[in-house]
């Protein structure tokens, strides 16, 4: 059985290798890099994670705890993991950049998550009905990803980092005023498209 000493020890490597890995991307760091972080020896990182991949696996899990949120199916899945710490959207912002299989997981599961608390408001009636649920889990998915992907080009018009959370904070509520109260006056648009999709 392990001591608190040592399970404490163990998260704190954790967390560094997050900010690394988000900061850095998997390939860009290395153990030794995180080791120093924390102020522990390399041996220490392998003690407990056994190499550089079993630590990037534990911090994909820790990224999936905090979108599951507690695991109750009204959770707002994707909301929870973009208002948790800063390392956690910075995190899965450069994993889904990087394009790894396990950035494949973790956004199938930020979509499946979503795809339930999207139906689950259409039950309750304050999300609106869809003609295709999976794309418009998928849009919005993607929508509210976005500003952690392109963190650079969306800062310089933000004001900030997109990680940060007054930045994130700024980009949401304007997310949620377009989603919310919509963005066109008419649904010009809407009937261009759906005749483009009746062409196809």
């Amino acid at each position: 059985m392990r001591s608190d000493s040592d399970l404490t020890a163990r998260a704190r490597i954790r967390d560094a290798a997050l900010a690394r890995f988000g900061a850095d991307g998997v390939a860009g760091t290395s153990v030794r890099a995180v080791a120093a972080d924390v102020g522990v020896s390399p041996g220490l990182v392998l003690h407990h994670f056994g190499s550089k991949e079993g630590l990037r696996q534990a911090c994909d899990e820790h990224v999936i705890a905090a979108i599951r949120g507690g695991g109750g199916e009204s959770s707002a899945a994707l909301g929870e993991a973009l208002q948790a710490a800063t390392p956690i959207r910075r995190y899965l912002g450069r994993a889904l950049l990087d394009g790894t299989a396990a950035a494949s997981t973790l956004f199938a599961e930020i979509v499946e998550r979503t795809e339930e608390w999207l139906a689950e408001g259409e039950r309750e009636g304050w999300v609106r009905p869809s003609a295709d649920p999976r794309a418009r889990t998928v849009v919005y998915v993607s929508w509210l990803l976005a500003p952690l992907m392109l963190g650079d080009q969306v800062g310089r018009f933000l004001g900030g980092d997109p990680a940060e959370t007054a930045t994130a904070v700024r980009g949401a509520r304007a997310g949620m005023e377009m989603l919310t109260d919509g963005l066109f006056a008419d649904d010009r648009w809407l009937k261009a498209y759906s005749a483009v999709e009746d062409l196809t």
